[in-house]
């Protein structure tokens, strides 16, 4: 696929705070690209500079290879969906749809048939003359949609689009966002900060902190190949622990060497060792390469979650098999489970799942600017 906007050197201050700090990205025509991160990273404001809704202080925005930072949003080939999705109350389903072709003045019947092409897409047949304030939150957000497909713009863009509605329906909205933009071919920018959302639609995802990129690549190779301690631990659960590679596919940690699959590491470098909850095995004592105690069960309805003390550090696992509180288990790890990535400003930081209640607060405490 061709690349269709690019951002060079991208940076963006508010009240002398640096929120991008010279973003470099490309985005493919007719790709669906998550920016993801935690609140505060920029992954927003990126997404409003993309629409001509924020001006960068420095770097260059394209467009089909053409400069845009000047264009006004307006004359974008680009259309957004908000969290709050901004219908107008006044207006039935139909004219709410219909309301981007009515200012263009076109006749009717190429109104009448391109509402109808929209809202069958969206699955709203039938619900033409229904007040908008009458909609669950789901119909709303299909509206949302179909209003800002129906001038067909080159770009749509998603902010936290279903960050309003239950679990469910935010599962059901994740498909059919997915198999709507497969189906259009518009190339979707959606941002947010759900790593299971990022996961199951995107083509490409690009993980933010601080400002900056910390990785792009399909959902696979994020997930897989964490670049840094961020990235793994923003993406799914880990546990990541200082370790020293001794030499290619043998490193040292939690006071054992094991055999891993990386290399092209310094002899004796120190590192940061990740290890899934997925991929460890639970044994017994005797056969385990490591020994802890169980401090917590807790069901998760697919399997059991524990968290394990190891010699003062907390693992988490997660097993189908149930294992008792203060039980005293074996671990087991196969050497295509241990990723091995280099050292990172955060290293340290993530892991250790006896803090992991305080991320969590300082996640839901954040107050920055996105």
């Amino acid at each position: 696929m061709a690349r269709l906007i690019e951002l060079k050197g991208i940076t963006k201050e508010f009240d002398g705070e640096k929120v991008l700090n010279s973003i470099d990205l490309y985005i493919r025509d007719k790709e669906f690209i998550t920016l993801l991160g935690p609140s505060g990273c920029g992954k927003t404001t990126t997404l409003r500079i993309i629409g001509g809704f924020e001006k960068q202080d420095a770097g260059e925005l394209y467009f089909d290879g053409v400069e845009i930072s000047d264009v006004p949003a307006y004359k974008r080939h680009v259309n957004t969906v908000f969290q709050k999705y901004a219908l107008f109350p006044h207006l039935n389903v139909y004219e709410n749809v219909a309301f981007a072709l009515r200012l263009k003045k076109l006749p009717e019947k190429e109104i009448s048939e391109r509402v109808s092409e929209m809202l069958e897409m969206v699955d709203l047949v039938g619900f033409e003359a229904k007040n908008v304030t009458t909609l669950s939150g789901g119909q709303q957000q299909r509206v949302a949609i179909a209003r800002a497909l129906i001038s067909k713009p080159r770009v749509l863009l998603l902010d936290e689009p279903l960050g309003a509605l239950d679990l469910k329906l935010r599962k059901d909205m994740q498909n059919e966002l997915k198999n709507i933009q497969q189906a259009t071919g518009i190339t979707f920018i959606y941002v947010t900060h759900d790593q299971e959302e990022a996961l199951s639609m995107s083509d490409t995802i690009v993980v933010m902190a601080k400002g900056e990129i910390q990785q792009i690549g399909t959902p696979t190779d994020i997930y897989n190949e964490p670049k840094n301690a961020f990235v793994a631990d923003f993406i799914g659960e880990s546990n990541i622990l200082d370790g020293v590679m001794i030499c290619d596919k043998k490193v040292s940690f939690a006071s054992h060497t094991f055999t891993c699959v990386d290399g092209g590491f310094g002899p004796n470098e120190p590192v940061d060792v990740v290890v899934r909850p997925e991929d460890v095995d639970v044994v017994p004592v005797k056969k385990g390469m490591l020994r802890g105690k169980v401090t917590s069960v807790t069901f998760k309805g697919v399997h059991w979650e524990i968290i394990v003390d190891i010699d003062g550090f907390k693992w988490m696992i997660q097993t189908t098999d149930y294992v008792a509180p203060e039980a005293e288990i074996g671990l087991y790890i196969e050497p295509d489970a241990i990723h091995i990535m280099k050292k990172s400003e955060f290293s340290g930081m993530f892991g250790d799942y006896s803090s992991f209640s305080d991320e969590l607060d300082e996640l839901s405490d954040a107050d920055a600017v996105d």
